[in-house]
């Protein structure tokens, strides 16, 4: 049996398990129905709260939570509501797009803060921005609607953060997360706790990018996405951290949802487990192939991926969550004649197999808890790319094998003091041959090796009467791979109340990131490398304007140093590849081919504005972002070149509008100063994409815009929901430049390289 059959039935068997025992019957004449149901929680200590009041605003349906902080609410017509919970000694709080439909009940879980005071007099804060104890700057939560609504984003995690401020785009078709003028291998990946390599199909190797996540966003409860600044308790990555909560499976009854969507048709299912449990699944295959294959193409990538989760209550104080992902990813070439020959030697294939899967167990105790998660990751990465004879240029076979376990505790140490501890340990088993076809020595090499990470972190938090929270917290990392095997580091952040609705924030912190796995293979010296570091410091003050508008602004600077430079191409730095699909126009250059050395460094700084309106009684939402900001570094050539994702202006703005429970129109606007290149030439390195590395990255692309717009229309039946939605990218076809690519038919650059026009698709799920 192939290795990625063993995938898809591991997965498939994962999702078989979780539906044994479910009750399948339906809702029964008169029997309520149910439309919101969740957990309050104490946002210190995760103790559940009861006796909370959760209230339906402009209605009259509400409740209280129970001992163990559950409530339901029910007999709600479908729509878009917005639910307050409010209890004595907390901070009230607005959760908005709760989406009800007529099958399937809302899952919708809140952490309360405590109600701060100031010399002893309570504070009352704005509702609808809730406080954010464990950062104090940088940090923003989208919930699964907010993003699954967004035009042009085809309701992927990864592009739903794009319109945040301080993240730039490569192209419009990839998911590279560029944060603040770093690459994307900089960028750290959490899905229920599990440390994730990356989260999109068809990855690069040692990178963080793709075209698309295989995160199905039916099962985001939310994203959370820190941009810097952010504590301790993450490590090994230096630019920011996206954290992915899955929903629980519904309890009721037995659900599920059918789709098929501008790239792919899928099937969810979800139900109960006999006893305290539940469970959701879903499986997922693209029909690409079938749109390549029609008009012609060369080639064709299709994917699966296929999600199932488990969670369990073991009593009061226990919860046990298992959790199982897999993606399979193939790309085929049909050689049939010279010129799909040529255009596929251009392409480098990139097949692949993913597996994530882990158990999480949560713990309570008296005045805090305890998370354990024992997490595993494969990925097996098959890389090829061939000339116009059909004979191999370069080939990267490899597999990152990747047992975790990861334990974090809080506690609450007395009053607005809060402790937290945690310690990591993993073990990677890592292999990989590169072959990589060069006139006067092919390297062919390979590794086989077993690496060894640890962590550990400690963080205090503390309140203070006058309005301030200070938090200050260390920790230390591990990485046997490489000769200078350890890094300490630092961090704090001051946040001071001004008022009930502004909030000044400073932070300030090193961070650590070991080498990507993949460039220790080609050069024995490249064990030599160490940690890259980055010093941050961000100062911003947020402002709350109206119950449901806020207004933040931020500045920042990070200074990097030893970051892995090429020897034999001294003008190269690592920080510069990784986003786009890679291959020969960059010399293979993110695969770590080249000798390194930890002698590069960096600087990138920026302002960033944010103003964001919440879907309130003003039946309306949006968000504006601008980013102002260089990212400038030096390779060992000494010149200081703007990075390749050095967009010195990104102009975001975003929103809709939703006439009624059953109409949305929304919209997507973006617009960003070109990125550096460098030209190509017949001059230049031919094993380098011909490119003319003496004006590496001196010329600029020029800028680029884009209109979205999307129309969703829900159809509430009895017993069934249906949605549907018309999204166009790229509204008025404007064609956006890429970097140049050199044409050796035509032996000069090609003529146009061009991101691609107006993109119509449609959307059709049926819930049941």
């Amino acid at each position: 049996m192939t290795q990625h059959r063993y995938f898809l039935f591991a997965a498939l068997a994962t999702i078989l398990v979780a539906a044994v025992r479910v009750p399948l019957a339906a809702q029964s004449a008169g029997e309520r129905r149910l439309c919101v149901a969740g957990t309050v929680v104490d946002n210190t200590t995760h103790e559940p709260l009861a006796g909370v009041t959760v209230q339906v605003l402009q209605s009259k349906i509400g409740t209280v939570t129970d001992a163990a902080g559950r409530y339901r609410l029910f007999d709600l017509q479908p729509g878009s509501y917005r639910i307050r919970f409010s209890s004595v000694g907390y901070e009230a709080v607005v959760k908005t797009d709760v989406a009800v439909n007529a099958v399937r009940p809302a899952t919708l879980d809140v952490a309360m803060i405590p109600q701060p005071s100031l010399q002893g007099e309570v504070v009352v804060r704005p509702e609808y921005f809730q406080r954010d104890l464990d950062a104090a700057a940088s940090r923003q939560t989208l919930g699964g609607e907010e993003i699954r609504r967004l035009p042009g984003g085809f309701e992927d995690v990864v592009r739903g953060v794009s319109t945040l401020p301080g993240v730039a785009q490569a192209q419009n078709g990839r998911n590279d997360l560029l944060v603040r003028g770093g690459a994307p291998s900089e960028n750290l990946f959490l899905i229920d706790n599990i440390e994730v390599p990356n989260i999109n199909h068809f990855g690069t190797q040692g990178s963080g990018g793709g075209p698309l996540s295989f995160v199905n966003l039916d099962f985001v409860q939310s994203v959370t996405f820190s941009s810097g600044g952010f504590g301790a308790q993450y490590g090994d990555r230096i630019s920011s951290v996206l954290t992915i909560d899955l929903r629980d499976g519904r309890d009721d009854r037995f659900g599920g949802k059918a789709t098929i969507s501008a790239s792919q048709f899928g099937l969810n299912v979800e139900g109960s487990v006999t006893g305290s449990g539940s469970y959701l699944a879903s499986v997922r295959r693209s029909y690409l192939d079938f749109i390549f294959r029609a008009a012609g193409l060369s080639f064709v990538p299709e994917y699966w991926d296929l999600l199932g989760k488990v969670s369990y209550r073991l009593g009061r104080n226990d919860r046990l969550s298992v959790l199982a992902i897999g993606a399979i990813d193939r790309v085929k070439q049909f050689n049939d004649n010279a010129d799909a020959r040529f255009d596929n030697s251009r392409i480098l294939d990139n097949s692949q197999n993913q597996l994530v899967a882990g158990v999480t167990w949560n713990h309570l105790f008296s005045g805090g808890y305890l998370n354990a998660t024992l997490g595993r990751t494969l990925v097996t990465y098959r890389f090829r790319q061939s000339d116009s004879l059909l004979m191999p240029v370069f080939t990267d076979s490899s597999t990152e094998d990747e047992i975790n376990l990861r334990l974090d505790a809080q506690l609450d140490l007395a009053e607005a003091t809060e402790l937290s501890v945690g310690a990591g340990a993993r073990t990677i088993g890592f292999d990989a041959a590169l072959f990589l076809a060069r006139p006067a020595a092919p390297l062919d090499v390979s590794l086989a090796d077993r690496f060894l990470k640890g962590e550990a972190y400690v963080q205090l938090a503390h309140g203070f009467p006058w309005g301030m929270r200070a938090v200050v917290g260390g920790r230390i990392d591990y990485f046997s791979g490489i000769s200078n095997r350890t890094a300490a580091s630092l961090r704090g952040s001051l946040s001071q109340s001004v008022d009930e609705r502004s909030t000044v924030t400073a932070s300030a912190g090193r961070y650590y990131q070991s080498p990507s796995y993949i460039w220790l293979v080609a050069n024995d010296d490249n064990r030599k490398l160490r940690d890259i570091r980055t010093d941050v410091f961000v100062l911003g003050v947020d402002r709350v304007l109206a119950e449901d508008v806020r207004v933040s602004l931020e500045g920042y600077y990070k200074a990097y140093g030893d970051y892995p430079a090429a020897v034999s191409r001294p003008f190269l730095l690592l920080a510069n590849t990784g986003a786009g699909f890679g291959g020969a126009d960059e010399g293979f250059a993110s695969f770590g081919i080249d000798p390194l050395t930890s002698g590069g460094t960096g600087r990138a700084y920026g302002v960033e504005l944010l103003l964001q309106k919440k879907l309130s009684a003003v039946r309306c939402y949006g968000l504006v972002s601008l980013s102002l900001g260089r990212s400038l570094f030096t390779a060992l050539d000494g010149v200081e070149r703007p990075g390749n994702y050095d967009q010195q202006l990104i102009f975001n703005v975003s929103g809709g509008y939703q006439p009624d429970d059953r109409w949305e129109v929304g919209f997507k606007f973006r617009l960003a100063t070109g990125r550096p290149y460098t030209p190509v030439a017949s001059t230049g390195d031919p094993a380098f994409g011909y490119l003319v590395t003496s004006q590496y990255n001196a010329l600029r692309l020029a800028s680029s815009h884009a209109l979205d717009v999307r129309v969703d229309r829900r159809w509430p039946f009895d017993s069934w929901s249906l949605i549907t939605y018309v999204d166009v990218q790229n509204v008025y076809n404007r064609k956006n430049p890429l970097a140049p690519r050199w044409n050796a038919r035509l032996n000069g650059p090609d003529t146009e390289n061009n991101q691609i026009g107006i993109l119509p698709s449609i959307g059709i799920s049926a819930e049941f």
